[in-house]
């Protein structure tokens, strides 16, 4: 999406009325031609803009797709859209490279989704699977908040849809009846000792997703009877996350945790760590009080053991 575009975006959804063609053409710094070529395109893209003698209005958007997603968003992020890509993360990777930032991929569906640990993700039609690319000015001993302010992000828009969502340590979002998974993140980065070059939040997240679709263990926002606007949705994760400040991450992990207070066992590395999930630490760290004390875990593959 050019800026222009995007700025033409901006503007339309900002205003309370029309905005006349000369109007936007001095705000966005471009003839009146390039204006009605840009209005010509968002047509194009299934945009209903009226236009009269007082100017273009907005007047209908898409379901999904870029400038669906790209209009109204309160968060200044490039937005780029495949119908289907192998995966989000992959192609997010690629723009990391050629040096870009603040963007935002999104598919239709994938083809290769995957979760942590390499597992596959069922990626069908009618989900939201977006990737988002940043380069925070913090070390990489940082990054696995950003992976918690994600899981924060999706389980806000889950309950903005009117489902009942919780989070798993560290990234699972469940519906919170059942403990169905509804959505998951994968966080990946390069960088140097002391800085994050890049950082790719990736999420998938089952949305308008039939439960015939999905795993057994997984449900969506439509089978759990919210409201299955994937443009919303994803634009709602994308706004909450960029808002949410890492240090305030944390309590607001902990208000939609569902695994502290359970009893928990957790695979790590360096072995299995079974005791009631008690609090995270920074940057994301599970603490874990077993019979020989209090363990920090930093990573690992967490199950509940009981029933919250």
């Amino acid at each position: 999406m050019s800026d222009t575009r995007r700025r033409l975006l901006d503007a339309l959804a900002a205003a309370d009325g029309p905005v006349s063609g000369p109007e936007l053409a001095d705000r966005l710094g471009v003839s009146r031609a390039a204006v009605w070529k840009q209005v010509e395109a968002l047509r194009e893209a299934g945009f209903d803009v009226a236009s009269d003698a007082a100017g273009y209005a907005v007047r209908g958007v898409p379901d999904y797709g870029a400038d669906a997603i790209a209009y109204g968003l309160d968060a200044p992020y490039a937005v780029e859209y495949h119908d289907r890509l192998p995966s989000t993360n992959d192609r997010a990777r690629e723009l990391a490279v050629e040096g870009a930032t603040d963007h935002v991929v999104v598919a239709g569906e994938q083809t290769g989704g995957r979760g942590r640990l390499d597992r596959p993700w069922s990626s069908p039609p009618g989900g939201v699977y977006a990737s988002l690319l940043v380069r925070p000015d913090r070390p990489p001993a940082h990054v696995p908040v950003f992976t918690l302010a994600a899981a924060v992000a999706v389980t806000r828009a889950c309950r903005e849809a009117g489902v009942d969502a919780v989070i798993k340590w560290p990234n699972d979002v469940l519906l919170a009846e059942s403990e169905r998974k509804l959505a998951g993140v994968l966080t990946e980065m390069e960088g140097e000792a002391d800085r994050v070059s890049w950082l790719i939040v990736g999420v998938g997240a089952n949305v308008d997703v039939a439960a015939e679709a999905l795993p057994e263990t997984a449900t969506s926002v439509r089978a759990a009877g919210g409201v299955a606007d994937r443009r919303r949705f994803c634009q709602r994760v994308i706004e909450a996350f960029h808002g949410l400040d890492p240090e305030a991450t944390l309590p607001a992990w902990r208000d939609h945790a569902v695994t502290l207070g359970r009893e928990v066992r957790v695979e790590t590395p360096g072995g299995v760590v079974e005791g009631e999930a008690v609090d995270v630490e920074f940057p994301g760290a599970l603490v874990v009080r077993t019979d020989d004390g209090d363990r920090v875990v930093h990573a690992g593959d967490c199950e509940h053991l009981r029933p919250a």
